[in-house]
């Protein structure tokens, strides 16, 4: 440093260390409490992108994080200041360590000799953040460097989450006579089982007649389909995922009987098929997704195995081998060890396939069934699309065949609505050469309308299909199934048009398939976002799922 050169700032050196780490964007509202914090993330080279609301700051972030290639997958930023800011981006905080997101989120806050006298906006940022984050910091002089070693070690090690740093104003802003080292490299998880308990396994599957594998949330953030892939299809094994695995395994592969976990109407047709599995292999299986039907789905005498990076603490089914490894070499040893040979002999996973299928093909009739259906077959291969929680998710999820994965977004654990939107911008921004489409109910729409505004200011052209039926259709369901008055459920129409276009997007009402092809395809040829108001009518969901 020559003396015409100012020491780094404590701001400086957390954004040095994201950059080290690969991070490319950050996202957020600014207040007085952060100016440093963007003065130094921007002075490192990460983009600043404002957003309306902080819960949706958060899940672009996510959007973004997904988009990276496999093996530069750096956290995701989420900018935030003092009190109301931190309050809002709760909800996303919750979602991104129940959805197992990496994800840093910065805020600011005064120091602690003046809170002590002053209170105006101030509450304890961490007491409120603890529950739902892997660890949080209070940034302190002298120690930034290798607080943000710690931070995001934490954020990416084992199940990815949330990790909170609390940066007071006078540490963000004063200089620091830190050195700025290089940020240690954190190689992915590569340890495998002990040769026993892996033999012990090997036995196992090799004795069964039906084995049956289930993958998660994990064999995801491992970057672990090839390897799925391969050993299902050498050994003739079907796969089940949940919804955050769909993709691991090509969803038009024979062997795969898709992403589940919320369907009644799946579970008839699934869970009978469970039960005649002799061996369940769970390939980094997280039942945070699913529902309580799946509390220990399989027969009482079914050889459990289960291949784990992280200690299972849920309790939500019994496991007799626990491989404690990475997933991606583990199944590379069971591979080796296990006989080639024919397995369910009687071909009923392919039966369950087709019946899954039926179940879920799209009526001749307009409705949710035949949106999904004519946007499946219009919207080019290498789409990727996100879902806000709803009936319409459910469907949509069940409906849908992704070839890879993260090629199809939701709040999977959490179940949060107002999501799909930024989801699909985030990923957009990251990615512009993709076609994104977000498919949302018009309630989750109305929850963040303010982004189509974040959409026009970032110029991205992302397709927004907006399913119009003036009703919380997941809610009134299970109202009515309760036989339970309508109450809280419905609500008046909102012109989504009219607003598409006062937001400087595109809106189109659609009534029928051929409308939505005609719209879909000038929509992929736009250069501002494109709203598709589906006119699908209350009730439109009743028996889809």
């Amino acid at each position: 440093m020559t003396a015409a050169q100012s020491a780094p700032t404590g701001a400086n050196i957390i954004a040095q260390k994201l950059k080290q780490a690969g991070c490319k964007r950050a996202f957020g509202i600014p207040g007085g409490e952060v100016l440093a914090i963007l003065t130094g993330l921007d002075e490192a080279g990460i983009d600043f992108h404002l957003a309306k609301h902080e819960n949706a700051a958060g899940f672009m972030a996510e959007g973004a994080w997904h988009a990276e290639e496999p093996g530069s997958r750096a956290p995701g930023i989420l900018v935030a200041t003092v009190g109301p800011g931190v309050s809002n981006a709760v909800n996303v905080i919750a979602n991104a360590e129940q959805d197992r997101v990496p994800l840093i989120f910065l805020t600011g806050c005064v120091d602690i000799d003046v809170a002590e006298t002053y209170t105006h906006q101030i509450f304890d940022h961490q007491a409120i953040l603890r529950p739902i984050v892997k660890a949080s910091f209070r940034a302190s002089k002298g120690t930034i460097g290798v607080m943000m070693e710690k931070a995001l070690s934490i954020a990416m090690d084992g199940q990815p989450g949330p990790v909170h740093i609390d940066v007071p104003i006078s540490v963000a802003e004063g200089e620091s006579n830190e050195v700025l080292t290089e940020l240690a490299q954190l190689a992915p998880a590569s340890m495998t089982a002990p040769d026993p308990i892996v033999g012990d396994a090997i036995d196992a599957l090799n004795a069964a007649e039906r084995p049956l594998v289930i993958a998660g949330v994990d064999a995801v953030t491992e970057n672990a389909s090839a390897e799925l892939t391969a050993f299902c299809r050498q050994h003739h094994i079907p796969v089940i995922t949940t919804y955050k695995g769909k993709g691991l395994l090509d969803e038009h592969d024979p062997l795969c009987l898709g992403g589940h976990g919320l369907s009644p109407k799946a579970e008839k047709s699934l869970l009978p098929f469970v039960k005649q599995a002799d061996c369940v292999l769970l390939a980094g299986y997280d039942p945070i997704e699913m529902r309580a039907g799946w509390r220990n789905p399989w027969a009482d005498d079914a050889k459990v195995i289960e291949i784990t990076p992280v200690l299972r603490t849920h309790g939500m089914h019994r496991v007799d081998i626990t491989l404690r490894a990475a997933i991606k070499p583990t199944l590379a040893q069971l591979g080796h060890g296990l006989e080639v040979k024919t397995r369910w002999t009687g071909g009923e996973a392919l039966a369950v396939r087709s019946d899954l299928e039926q179940a879920f093909t799209a009526s001749d009739d307009w409705g949710p069934g035949q949106v999904f259906a004519t946007l499946n077959d219009c919207l080019p291969e290498d789409r990727v699309v996100t879902a806000d929680a709803g009936a319409h998710r459910i469907l949509v999820s069940q409906m849908w065949q992704c070839k890879h994965p993260h090629s199809f977004l939701q709040s999977t654990a959490l179940c949060t609505m107002g999501c799909a939107v930024p989801l699909a911008a985030g990923y957009k921004l990251a990615k512009p050469q993709t076609p994104v489409c977000a498919f949302v109910g018009d309630a989750g729409l109305e929850m963040g309308l303010g982004e189509l505004a974040t959409i026009r200011d970032m110029k991205l052209p992302v397709i927004i299909c907006v399913l119009v039926d003036e009703s919380l259709a997941l809610i009134e369901l299970k109202q009515r199934g309760s036989q339970r008055k309508n109450v809280g459920v419905d609500f008046d129409g909102t012109d989504f048009v009219g607003v598409a276009k006062a937001m400087g997007g595109h809106g189109v009402w659609v009534d029928d398939a051929e409308t939505l092809k005609v719209a879909a395809a000038e929509a992929l040829q736009r250069d501002t976002f494109t709203v598709l108001a589906c006119r699908i009518g209350r009730r439109a969901y009743d028996g889809t799922f």
